[in-house]
């Protein structure tokens, strides 16, 4: 008698029964999808789309209106000689005539002629230019004009001539980028390999969730280029989809085999073991990975393309995570059989027990369900207190002083903005009107200018550029500051808040808006507390939604909503006291800025959300398998926590050691990132799973599965634990099938 498959068994079924179709047809796929997104080309986010709210309206006026140029200065620069010595007027000179004659190269003027600067001192001057198309092609446009400079350079070695603009920089930043990123991927294969060669104790075994990871790395990273077009993905996202991508598919493939080897142990045979596998983790693997997914989309709500453009990826690369665990995993191990084995490490398979209960997750969950009070008020009291410091958390937008200082683009910056404090950081009004060359709106901008240069909190020397067609002005009022600090962010508000009223914001027809790097900070800032209960209330009605009708309660999901935000709260607080307080410079290498980079909390929170609730829904459905097989509640938790926190624990391992490997980086963004998300997968992975859910689960006891009678109408999706065992079927082997196994391996299904 044939029993009804779930979809992850029905998928296994066939991957085993059609096991080259599965296994070439995954290759081929992933080929295809290289192939396509290179053909296709990945639409990158343009530097506008970087702002939010009033200065991305601004930052869009100014683009509109051609007024965002590919700006490019050449800095020139002498300690002895001064622009008036011959030497460096010869220098200014060629280096104006080389760049005229140079491809790609437009508006070249000179500090000779007065359009561009000299400094106060005169050691220093800026040779100001253009690079040809927009940001993303300028990129690519950028080479005959360094050739240029480097020329220039080599004729005048007594004098520093270097170049600078927001070209050169971003692309130097972007090879570095790309530079540490082919670093994490060098350590973090090897790393995860020889986590699994010790959690499997056989390379075989270790090989197949690390090439499935990588494969479906690679899959993404060249599909994304397909909803890129609808919507430009950010340049951060390949290094989002590396350590998404290969966590949760390693993740996946360890559930899923580790499930097939303990049931092998058991005694079933090589189909059946595998179906069980199938019916269980590949089932709990769906429902952990539409949770990921619906975490994910969160990202949507915020309006911002950066967290569009991770949504996008984040979205991809675990549903195509799912699909390969659920369909080329199962036809791998059809294929390999009791040969996923081979390479057995013999130190480690001596010792090795079989595939079940942990001894220490046995030992602890058994202490911890004897005294569960004092155990959630230990671990709970911890991890509350390690929440506290986030209630402090001070948002920065990352700034050329938290780059790494030994990168020329930034020493560069450094000498220029020493020079000409006026060409770095300043707040940027931008005025839109019919006319604002004349009239009343010309008055208020004569005005405005004259109140800033009597202003305590900004310099002297605004400047005001006008669009060709006299539609549009934008005023760059310098400032004191990083652009990051409490400077920089008094000068904005002094102008947005008291400047801009009281001169344009009188003018009728005149529509006016303020950018700026401090601009920028603040108004994501402003992003992010509007919509971030929104994100969470989104996040929590889907995660509950699954949850419910996966384990028909209502108790299992709000609990295990509550330990996660517990999980998340820790991580913020850590961040916090390492990032904000500073107490890892040492350690880790950085200087702090005094403050959590901006976009980064609550991108850990639809992560480490989703990321969480794979081990919950993992390790949950295991209770619940073992609670309708006949176990008391408390005989559930503990059989299902001891058996699967093994699998839990080498898991979290692998993320924790591919996210620490983002520490190691030099820019402070990915060491927070790193930090963030080891820290919270290991606090999830330990004293989360460990501790706080079975002392929780203990208390709670069969109040665990209620449900209440008006939602008894909820049908029964079936989990773990509401999935009979596959019965073997006689006849003979498929088209791809090995010869029957060995009867004498068989076991019989438990009822």
């Amino acid at each position: 008698m044939k029993r009804s498959r779930n979809v992850a068994q029905r998928a296994a079924h066939w991957s085993a029964e059609h096991r080259k179709t599965a296994i070439f047809g995954w290759l081929a796929f992933v080929v295809v999808a290289v192939l396509l997104g290179n053909a296709v080309g990945k639409n990158m986010i343009q530097d506008a789309d970087l702002f939010s709210g009033e200065s991305r309206r601004a930052e869009q006026t100014l683009y509109d209106a051609g007024m965002r140029p590919n700006d490019e200065h050449l800095l020139i620069q002498s300690r002895k000689l001064t622009v008036d010595d011959p030497e460096f007027a010869a220098t200014i000179k060629d280096a104006a005539a080389r760049l005229s004659r140079t491809e790609d190269v437009k508006n070249v003027v000179s500090p000779l002629t007065g359009e561009a600067p000299i400094s106060e001192d005169e050691h220093s001057a800026l040779v100001d230019f253009e690079i040809t198309g927009d940001s993303l092609e300028a990129a690519k446009r950028l080479e005959p004009a360094k050739e240029a400079v480097s020329a220039v350079q080599d004729a005048h070695p007594q004098l520093r001539v270097e170049q600078f603009g927001s070209v050169s920089s971003n692309k130097e930043l972007n090879d570095t980028f790309t530079s540490d990123l082919a670093k994490a991927e060098l350590l973090s294969f090897p790393l995860t390999l020889l986590i699994l060669i010790i959690a499997f104790g056989a390379v075989v075994a270790a090989l197949v969730p690390l090439l499935l990871g990588i494969t479906t790395v690679v899959a993404t990273l060249g599909l994304v280029a397909l909803p890129s077009q609808l919507s430009p993905i950010d340049s951060n996202l390949q290094s989002v989809i590396l350590l998404i991508g290969l966590a949760v598919s390693v993740d996946y493939s360890l559930f899923y085999l580790r499930r097939e080897r303990e049931e092998r142990a058991a005694g079933r045979s090589e189909r059946s073991a595998l179906e069980v596998a199938a019916a269980t983790s590949g089932r709990a693997v769906l429902i952990s990975g539409l949770t990921v997914i619906a975490a994910m989309a969160g990202m949507f709500l915020t309006g911002d393309m950066t967290f569009i453009s991770f949504a996008e990826g984040t979205i991809l690369v675990v549903a195509i995570a799912i699909a390969s665990s659920l369909t080329v995993l199962p036809a791998v191990l059809a294929w390999l059989g009791d040969r996923v084995d081979k390479g057995q490490i013999p130190f480690l398979s001596r010792y090795r027990r079989p595939a079940g209960q942990s001894r220490f997750w046995s030992w602890l969950v058994q202490r911890v369900m004897r005294r569960p009070w004092p155990a959630i008020l230990l671990a709970g009291g911890a991890l509350v207190a390690l929440s506290i410091p986030a209630l402090n958390m001070n948002i920065a937008v990352t700034t050329t002083d938290d780059l790494p200082q030994d990168l020329a683009v930034v020493k560069t910056f450094d000498r220029v903005r020493d020079a000409f404090p006026a060409e770095a950081v300043t707040v940027d009004v931008v005025v839109k009107a019919d006319d604002v060359r004349a009239g009343p709106v010309a008055d208020a901008i004569s005005d405005l200018r004259a109140q800033a240069d009597g202003a305590l909190e900004l310099l002297q020397g605004a400047e005001i550029d006008y669009s060709k067609d006299g539609t549009v002005a934008l005023m760059s009022i310098p400032t004191e500051g990083s652009g990051n600090d409490e400077q920089s962010t008094d000068a904005l508000n002094v102008v947005r808040n008291d400047l801009v009223p009281a001169t344009i914001g009188q003018v009728e027809g005149a529509t006016v808006n303020v950018t700026g790097m401090a601009a920028q900070s603040q108004d994501f800032k402003d992003l992010v507390a509007d919509r971030l209960p929104l994100i969470f209330g989104f996040v929590f009605v889907l995660a509950f939604v699954l949850m419910l009708f996966t384990f028909r309660s209502i108790v299992i999901p709000i609990k295990a909503i509550l330990l996660n935000l517990l999980s998340v709260g820790a991580a913020y607080g850590i961040l916090v006291l390492v990032f904000q307080e500073g107490y890892g410079e040492d350690v880790l290498g950085f200087t702090s800025n005094g403050g959590v980079t901006s976009w980064l909390p609550l991108f850990l929170f639809v992560i480490l959300f989703g990321l969480s609730m794979d081990y919950h829904i993992f390790i949950l459905s295991r209770v619940r398998e073992s609670y309708r097989s006949g176990m008391t509640t408390t005989e559930a938790i503990r059989h299902g926590i001891s058996t699967t926190a093994g699998t839990v624990t080498s898991a979290a391992v692998v993320m924790v050691v591919v996210f620490s490997v983002f520490v190691t980086l030099s820019f402070l963004d990915f060491k927070e990132m790193g930090v963030g998300l080891a820290a919270a997968v290991l606090i999830d992975a330990t004293i989360i799973r460990g501790v706080l859910l079975p002392a929780s689960m203990r208390v709670l006891g069969d109040w665990n599965w209620y449900l209440p009678s008006w939602l008894e109408w909820i049908p029964h999706v079936a989990s773990e634990g509401d999935i009979a065992p596959p019965v073997e079927e006689e006849g003979p082997p498929g088209p791809d099938e090995p010869e029957a196994p060995d009867e004498s391996r068989r076991a019989p299904a438990p009822v």
